[in-house]
């Protein structure tokens, strides 16, 4: 089994940031993928962005391109997420995610693994 907990969430104004971390505990992998995904109010979970070890390969969710830079230490399991020109649509709860698997997925059903979720909250 893996363990996920998620921090870093809170409240910021339009154009803030924050930085959510996201730390793997239990079972260790030789290659895995660590995502974010994230959850707004009556809508379905959607795929923000993701990173692949070893390799560093990411990938984001055109929504937050240019804004959001996952990064991460595979010694010391953990990822984050930082996250730059904070609008109200990212407003949300955000999941960190892993899989054993050497190509990133998208999908909400790809991965075995999940934390329970930290809120960010932008205010206009």
């Amino acid at each position: 089994q893996v363990q996920l907990v998620e921090s870093g969430g809170g409240l910021v104004h339009t154009g803030g940031s924050l930085r959510l971390s996201c730390v793997a505990s239990g079972r260790t992998f030789r290659y895995f993928v660590m995502g974010w995904f994230r959850q707004a109010a009556g809508k379905a979970r959607e795929f923000v962005s993701a990173i692949s070890w070893p390799g560093d390969i990411t990938y984001y969710a055109d929504s937050v391109k240019g804004r959001f830079t996952v990064s991460g230490n595979s010694a010391q399991n953990t990822v984050y997420l930082q996250m730059n020109s904070l609008k109200p649509e990212d407003t949300a709860v955000y999941y960190c995610a892993a899989e054993p698997t050497r190509v990133i997925p998208v999908s909400v059903n790809e991965y075995d693994y999940w934390g329970l979720g930290t809120q960010v909250t932008v205010s206009s």
